[in-house]
């Protein structure tokens, strides 16, 4: 799946490191955070057609130049933030199956 996107490590709990395709980010004023959803690089769809997509907020670490140099993933908080991200995330799906 080639869109141009970037890719993201992260790192679980028993420090393995996962590569993930990032789907799309964006930033919400409701609730003051930027937010990223991606997927595992090289996931298979299941029966159904469907990846796990994965959703995290994040804050950006910028380098000495101003360029985003990494950030730290963090988990999405509340039902409110969850009901936002689906539907952007609907959103997106949207817009991109008529490409």
């Amino acid at each position: 799946m080639e869109h141009g996107q970037e890719q993201i490590t992260v790192v679980d709990e028993n420090g393995n490191e996962q590569l993930y395709e990032v789907l799309f980010t964006f930033e919400s004023e409701e609730f003051g955070k930027s937010y990223v959803l991606y997927f595992p690089v090289g996931a298979e769809e299941d029966e159904e057609g469907e990846i796990e997509i994965q959703a995290s907020s994040f804050t950006e670490n910028p380098d000495d130049d101003g360029k985003v140099a990494g950030g730290e993933l963090r988990p999405i908080e509340t039902d409110e933030e969850w009901d936002m991200i689906e539907e952007m995330l609907n959103t997106f799906l949207e817009e991109n199956d008529e490409l």
